[in-house]
């Protein structure tokens, strides 16, 4: 998770880790590269992910960034002799240009993300992928109801400036890479999320998109705005029949092939 401002926790993160590796396996299956010699995992979370990469390309050299040490550290302990590294990966330069670069749920957090695909599309060989997945889902109860509640006093004192997930359409993506000499395949898609256990949604929001509003309030505050925020978010989201809540959440892929050089 390359982010700016804030830290993260891998066991809060990884609470609902089916449901978010979901993305990733559906972005991947979208990548043709057949024998790729290099492939890696911008902002590789805490690795269990990316041993998915090693699993489908064993004969590959597969690395990992994130700017959490807290991540890394997790990452090598899921997957021991995996090269990971701190790194930000708006700084990250590779030896030579990769052939699978890979990024799940993490240039949300980068507001000029757009102006950095041509940079990323530099980063892969001739011939090779550029595969991402961002959340599209700003616009539910999940973000809305933390963002009004965050600008409210005395919660905005604290909280004016923290980092914010955002993305842009299908669409939006597809152009900019086109435009930058490659091949797209850019879709969304809706997955309906059931989840079980006390206040899920805000449990998964405060692993994630969540989180810097969270770190951003001192302890007094934060469990107020916690308690407000959980009981808006129930009504938001109310349990069915068997206790079980719904979460829809949109996701925007894209999958970029950088032609081959013309000989």
């Amino acid at each position: 998770m390359a982010t700016t401002g804030h830290t993260w926790d891998p066991a809060r993160y990884l609470t609902y880790a089916d449901e978010r590796g979901r993305p990733f396996v559906d972005l991947l299956a979208r990548v043709g590269a057949a024998t790729p010699r290099t492939v890696v995992d911008l902002g590789c979370g805490p690795g269990n992910l990316t041993r998915l990469l090693i699993d489908r390309w064993p004969d590959a050299e597969v690395a990992g960034l994130d700017s959490s040490a807290a991540m890394v550290e997790r990452a090598r302990a899921e997957v021991p002799g995996l090269d990971v590294a701190v790194a930000d990966l708006r700084e990250w330069t590779p030896p030579e240009p990769v052939d699978v670069l890979v990024s799940n749920a993490v240039l949300q957090w980068l507001p000029e993300h757009l102006d950095l695909l041509p940079s990323l599309v530099d980063r892969v060989a001739p011939g090779g992928w550029l595969a991402f997945q961002v959340p599209g889902n700003f616009g539910e109860p999940s973000h809305t109801i933390r963002a009004e509640l965050a600008a409210r006093p005395p919660y905005a004192a604290h909280t004016a400036g923290v980092d914010v997930p955002s993305s842009h359409d299908p669409a939006v993506y597809l152009a900019a890479l086109s435009a930058l000499g490659c091949e797209v395949d850019a879709w969304e898609t809706t997955y309906l999320h059931v989840l079980t256990g006390e206040d899920p949604v805000f449990t998964w929001v405060s692993g994630t998109g969540a989180r810097p509003t969270l770190e951003a309030l001192p302890d007094d505050l934060r469990a107020e705005f916690e308690a407000e925020y959980a009981a808006r978010l129930r009504a938001a989201y109310p349990p069915g029949v068997d206790g079980s809540v719904v979460l829809p959440f949109r996701r925007v892929f894209v999958v970029a092939h950088r032609r081959e050089v013309a000989a």
